[in-house]
Order: structure tokens, then C-alpha cells, then sequence
């Protein structure tokens, strides 16, 4: 059985992870090449002069710390800005600061002053009751404290468009039609000075393991953009989401809560979905096609998006989106390699090894190397196979964790994984442009008139 020593300690590491979360969210708002020394130093001021939504709270940052934590980011990456949690004071009694986390957790309404004036009443604690400062970074240690309603913001674009293609990919959701009587969802993300698809799939559920499916593939094959914009939605706001961003150097910016601004241009997409793609699809009523799979959808959807919508003249662009997006890439397009891309889509916990060199996770138990015995290590595994997983400590590799018992094979939200492709991405070669121009000229241009339906489109937008 898990005591309560363990959980705490469990607490304590996952909360390092979140503050080196956070410090990467302020980093990657300074570290873009395309900002010039001026345009940094300014840029750092004002996150100094700003209160953020960190871990434990509303904090302000010092412009010291936020170059310190650019420095850390730069010499080691996202490893050097985990912190290395610190142990309770060791001029405050480790028994008044066990009572004050059991006070803490019997009553959470309970301020550290509070607390401190309940452990002055117990018997011989007369000069050794613990500051209100000290059980304040005990709480926060342990997760006590109540979080803030919502997720950390940060401030949106304020450019109508990016200036050239990758600078910036704008990501979104979107309910769809029902297939084999479920529900499904479209993750998408689009290019900001383009408006092409760099990549979407449609899936069963609204969560992190189907937003990476849609993702995964897009870096593998166009690149890695500048920054990510996307709203606050629950798979949108994951660490993982964050953890991956910063592996690859991406800049996530998500829209602040009743200001959408800037979300236009998928709206806007996602209208033409709509009334260009699902209108075809049966439904309520509805003739049309009639998907006979998750898988047949994204092929549709496929076809649709390479044959119709990129070649189609944009209304505001005034350039069809694929065109415009391969004019504007430098030569040759840079691609993130596999095992960069493999590193991005995997996730982490950090565990204590016990001193029978174990550590659990997701309910699985795993030996590892007797060395690092009641040491802190980071566990970084593949979702979808809890049987292999990388153990490192201080960010370098310590060999893998022996599966000792083995109750889940994969993690609890890659559920129901039927419709999450499992082939390595990776950079495949592939010119899809060239291949669709291809295609065009052996065929689909008998079939399909293309140049009515980007008439078509260009009235649909006036």
C-alpha cells in the first residue's frame, strides 16, 4: 500500500515539473531568433512587470530570474529548468511539520497562519513553530494549497497574419458527424499566412492522444512552426501538450477565455468544412456518403482537403493555400528528426526510487538500477506501451525500468486507442504537393472541374 510519506513525495516531484513547466511557458516568450536584442530585453521587462498564474498561484517574476531561467533553457533545455524540490527546513521540528500537512489536509480552508496558531497551542512547541512563510512552501510542496480556477494565460498574437509560412499554426477542435453510431471530433491545425491544412484527423475522442495523432504527422511532414495558438480546452491545455512544444522549441500560446481574437482564420475554416465537406456527409435526414469507418472519414476528408480546398483560391489571400505555402518555405524545409520527434510525443512522470530500487506507475511496479536507490529519476514511456520505459536521471539516460508486475499495458488515457495510428511518422520523402499536381495532370482533371469549384468558393466567401 501506498503511504502517505510516498504520496507526498510523489506531489513534491510532479509540482517540480509543473514550475519547470511554467518557467519554460515565460522562456519561450524571449528565446525566438527573430527578436532582436532590443525587442528581448523589452519583451523581458514586461513579463517582469506582469503577474502570471504559476503553480501555486498569482506570482511575479524578477527580470533577473527570467533571464537566469533563458540561460538555464539555453545551456541545457526544457531538463534545466526542473528544480530540484527542497526538503522542509531543517531548523523547523519534522514532527510539527508532519501535524501542520495533516492540519492542512483535514481542513484545506486552513491559512499557514492558521495553521501555525493551531501548532503554537500543542504542547511543548514553544519557540519551534514553524514560520507562516515555511508552511506556505510546505503546502505548495505538497499540493495543498487550492489551485486557481483556471490554467495559466498568456497574451495572444495581435497580427492579423503571419508573414511568411510556419511562423505560426493555429489548432482547433470541431464536433463532427456521428460513424458507426459514435460521436466524432476533428483536430486540426492550419498555417496562419497560408490557411493550409498542415494537419487534421478526425477521431472518437476529444483528448491529448488524438490531438497528438493530428499533430505527430504535420511536424513530421511540414516542419516545426514558430508557435502553436490554441484555445483552452482540456486537451489543448495538457502538460504533455506543453512538455512536446518545448522539446521542439515551439512557442504554445493559447487565447485568453472570452477573447477569441486572432481565432478568425479557423472559424473561418471550419465554416468551409462544414459547408463544403460535412454537408456531404449523410446524416439527420440527409442524403449523402456514408462513411463506413473513422478510417474511410479521414479519407474522405483527405481527398477533400488535397483536391478542393488547396487548390481553391483563398478569398482573403487571394492565392490558392497549398501554393502559398510552398512558395514561402525556405529550401530545403528543415524536418525534425525521428528521435526529436519520438522524444516530443513521449510523456514523463518523475518518481522516488524506493530502497528496494522500484518505482510505480499507472498502478505498474518496475525495478531499476540498485545506483539509484532513493534517488529522484524521470520516467519517459510511450503511452500506448507501459512495458518499455527510459529512466534518467539529472536528465541523462540511467538505463530502462524492468517491468515487475504489470496490471496496465498502456496509460489510462490512450483508451480505447483503435483510432490512433501506431506507424512511426518520421520524415517519409514524400511530396504530397507534388504528388496531388501529379495526380491533377493524370486524370482528376477530367473527372473533377476544378476550376468551377473554386468559383464556387470564391462566391460562398463574398
Amino acid at each position: 500500500m501506498t503511504t502517505q510519506h510516498e504520496l507526498d513525495e510523489r506531489r513534491r516531484l510532479e509540482r517540480a515539473r509543473q514550475v519547470a513547466l511554467f518557467r519554460y511557458s515565460l522562456v519561450q516568450e524571449i528565446i525566438s531568433p527573430q527578436l532582436t536584442p532590443a525587442q528581448r530585453g523589452l519583451r523581458v521587462r514586461e513579463l517582469a512587470a506582469m503577474t502570471h498564474d504559476g503553480p501555486d498561484g498569482p506570482v511575479r517574476v524578477s527580470l533577473a530570474t527570467v533571464n537566469r531561467w533563458k540561460r538555464d533553457y539555453l545551456a541545457g533545455g526544457f531538463e534545466a529548468l526542473v528544480p530540484s524540490p527542497r526538503q522542509a527546513a531543517a531548523r523547523a521540528a519534522g514532527d510539527l511539520l508532519t501535524l501542520a500537512a495533516a492540519l492542512k489536509r483535514e481542513n484545506p480552508e486552513r491559512t499557514a497562519a492558521q495553521v501555525a496558531r493551531i501548532l503554537a497551542t500543542q504542547p511543548g512547541a514553544a519557540g519551534r513553530v514553524p514560520s507562516g512563510r515555511t508552511l506556505q512552501r510546505l503546502f505548495a510542496r505538497l499540493e495543498l494549497n487550492r489551485l486557481p480556477a483556471g490554467p495559466g494565460q498568456q497574451q495572444v498574437f495581435g497580427r492579423f497574419e503571419a508573414a511568411r509560412p510556419n511562423e505560426l499554426w493555429t489548432g482547433d477542435a470541431l464536433h463532427g458527424p456521428a460513424v458507426g453510431g459514435r460521436k466524432t471530433y476533428l483536430f486540426c491545425f492550419i498555417d496562419d499566412h497560408s490557411r493550409a491544412v498542415m494537419g487534421a484527423r478526425w477521431a472518437f475522442h476529444e483528448d491529448v492522444v488524438r490531438l497528438a495523432a493530428a499533430l505527430r504527422p504535420a511536424l513530421a511532414v511540414h516542419g516545426v512552426p514558430g508557435a502553436v495558438y490554441v484555445d483552452n480546452g482540456s486537451a489543448f491545455v495538457d502538460s504533455w501538450l506543453l512538455r512536446g512544444c518545448a522539446v521542439l522549441g515551439i512557442r504554445l500560446v493559447h487565447s485568453r477565455p472570452g477573447r477569441p481574437q486572432g481565432r478568425g482564420k479557423i472559424e473561418r475554416f471550419f465554416r468551409t468544412v462544414r459547408e463544403q465537406f460535412l454537408v456531404e456527409i449523410a446524416g439527420q435526414g440527409r442524403a449523402g456518403t456514408v462513411p463506413g469507418s473513422l478510417t474511410d472519414l479521414n479519407r474522405l476528408f483527405d481527398a477533400w482537403v488535397h483536391t478542393a480546398y488547396h487548390h481553391a483560391v483563398h478569398s482573403e489571400t487571394g492565392a490558392e493555400p497549398a501554393a502559398r505555402w510552398a512558395a514561402g518555405l525556405p529550401s530545403p524545409l528543415l524536418l525534425p528528426s525521428p528521435g526529436r520527434l519520438r522524444e516530443a510525443f513521449s510523456w514523463s512522470e518523475w518518481r522516488r526510487v524506493s530502497k528496494t530500487c522500484t518505482v510505480s506507475l499507472n498502478g505498474n511496479t518496475y525495478e531499476v538500477d540498485p545506483s539509484l536507490a532513493r534517488r529522484k529519476v524521470e520516467l519517459v514511456f510511450d503511452p500506448f506501451d507501459l512495458a518499455g520505459i527510459e529512466v534518467r536521471l539529472d536528465g541523462s539516460p540511467a538505463g530502462k525500468a524492468v517491468p515487475l508486475v504489470i496490471g496496465r499495458h498502456r496509460h489510462a488515457k490512450a483508451r480505447d486507442a483503435g483510432d490512433v495510428p501506431r506507424a512511426e511518422p518520421g520524415p517519409t520523402g514524400i511530396d504530397y504537393l507534388r504528388l496531388m499536381d501529379a495526380a491533377y495532370d493524370g486524370g482528376l482533371k477530367e473527372q473533377v472541374n476544378y476550376s468551377a469549384l473554386a468559383e464556387g468558393e470564391e462566391q460562398d466567401d463574398e
